[in-house]
């Protein structure tokens, strides 16, 4: 779909370039600005899609929650074994 964007503003840049009326020039350019925006900001979002994690790796709080608690419980035994330096 991004590539229909930049055809399109390449069309309406060519439109712009044609014509004789200022109005018409003036629409045609503005359109390619536009499709050229929204081409690039497509290409943009499809990479980012492409890139993103999957959400289900994402760790549910509850998870969370046991795994602090676990690090917590490992942290309290490694202090309670080593000696006290002096």
């Amino acid at each position: 779909m991004p590539w229909v964007y930049l055809l399109l503003a390449i069309a309406a840049f060519a439109l712009a370039l044609k014509t004789t009326s200022p109005a018409l020039m003036a629409v045609g350019l503005l359109a390619a600005l536009g499709l050229m925006v929204a081409g690039v900001m497509s290409l943009l979002a499809r990479r980012l899609d492409n890139t993103s994690r999957d959400v289900s790796y994402i760790i549910d709080p509850v998870e969370l929650r046991r795994l602090r608690e676990e690090a917590e419980a490992r942290k309290l035994a490694a202090n309670q074994s080593e000696p006290p330096q002096r």
